[in-house]
């Protein structure tokens, strides 16, 4: 019986071979000074990228004021556009696509990341429980951030746009927007993070005003078809989370549905610590099985899948592809291993974030 994970598949413009995708996975491996995609950067994608699959970059902050992890690479600089074409054109070379994933942290930041050291901004000035990562890595409380003004959105947006063009000069064959995981866009989104009393808060509509703008912009810098989005409807990431997200989410993507993007990304409850933290809640529903109707384009999942069930999911039409995070930062040649039924690397939590080759680009290959 042959396995629907390696059918081929479409989503817009893109056309992938097999239905495995590599998620995309903050690893704080750019260079210094700038933030630049470096050599160990191309190794690692060059490693992930098989013949006609999808990968879609870590999260690349848009611009400085985006940035909430120092060694983040960024989609903003001459410096950065030239190291994402090397790792663009190493993925190219292997047979394999690749999108970037459009990042603006929000209120996830911390001053001495930020230009001039101001405070980082949100929609709203609430700061977030917990730590943020200071520019040298240590911990800090999170400050109370600045509430954007509309001409702050308004640039905000514009930014996006910019960083479409970067995206497109660096090769890559589309853009994904960040919307999940706490920040920015979701802290629009969800009403704990925005209680703004003008046009981009209150009501469900007036709190999608941004991500639907932002939308429009990328794609009016680039092309709906190679536009996808990721969200996070049950997500709890980073001090986020709406109380009833089925009115929000829903409203959402029947927003984003006429607009003929590549495809949606959604993050299944049960994977909603984004990376921090074992998380599996069973008994949430399915994002895809729930918002499936909704969506009449490609859509994406990621969640704790396994060999056995992202066939299954795939078979069931819930979902076209399935995005893997934590084990293919192990299995380096993951789609190979699923196809033939090989066994899977354990992945050490301890090297994902910072530091070099180890836990990074030593994983080796499944040799028979």
């Amino acid at each position: 019986m042959s396995q629907k994970l390696f059918e081929s598949w479409r989503a817009g413009a893109l056309t992938m071979a097999h239905r495995v995708v590599l998620a995309p996975l903050t690893r704080m491996r750019a260079e210094q000074p700038g933030n630049v995609p470096g050599p160990l950067m191309v190794e690692y994608y060059r490693q992930r990228a098989s013949q006609g699959g999808l990968l879609i970059s870590e999260g690349s902050p848009i611009s400085d004021v985006g940035r909430g992890m120092p060694a983040t690479p960024g989609i903003s600089t001459p410096a950065q556009i030239a190291g994402w074409q090397k790792i663009t054109q190493t993925v190219h070379d292997a047979g394999g696509l690749i999108v970037v994933q459009l990042w603006h942290v929000g209120r996830m930041s911390h001053s001495s990341l930020q230009p001039g050291h101001v405070l980082p901004v949100a929609p709203s000035a609430i700061a977030a429980q917990g730590s943020a990562q200071t520019a040298n890595g240590t911990p800090a409380p999170f400050e109370t951030p600045h509430a954007l003004t509309p001409d702050e959105i308004t640039a905000t947006v514009r930014d996006y746009a910019q960083a479409t063009r970067n995206a497109r000069q660096a090769g890559f064959d589309g853009v994904e927007i960040h919307g999940a995981n706490g920040y920015l866009i979701e802290q629009f989104l969800q009403s704990r993070t925005n209680q703004r009393t003008d046009g981009y808060g209150g009501s469900i509509e007036n709190r999608a005003r941004f991500a639907l703008e932002v939308t429009r912009a990328v794609i009016d810098a680039w092309s709906a078809d190679r536009v996808g989005i990721r969200l996070s409807p049950f997500g709890i990431a980073n001090d986020s989370g709406e109380a009833d997200p089925m009115p929000l989410y829903t409203h959402v993507i029947e927003q984003l549905a006429p607009l003929g993007l590549a495809y949606l990304h959604l993050i299944e409850p049960r994977a909603s610590g984004a990376g921090k933290a074992e998380v599996d809640y069973a008994d949430k529903p399915s994002a895809a099985k729930l918002f499936r109707p909704l969506w009449p384009g490609a859509l994406i999942t990621a969640g704790n899948f396994k060999s056995d069930t992202a066939e299954a999911f795939v078979q069931s039409g819930f979902a076209d592809a399935i995005a893997f995070g934590r084990y293919f930062i192990s299995n380096p040649d993951l789609p190979a291993r699923i196809r033939q039924g090989a066994p899977w690397t354990p992945y050490d939590r301890s090297t994902f974030y910072s530091g070099g080759a180890k836990g990074y680009t030593d994983y080796p290959p499944f040799s028979q």
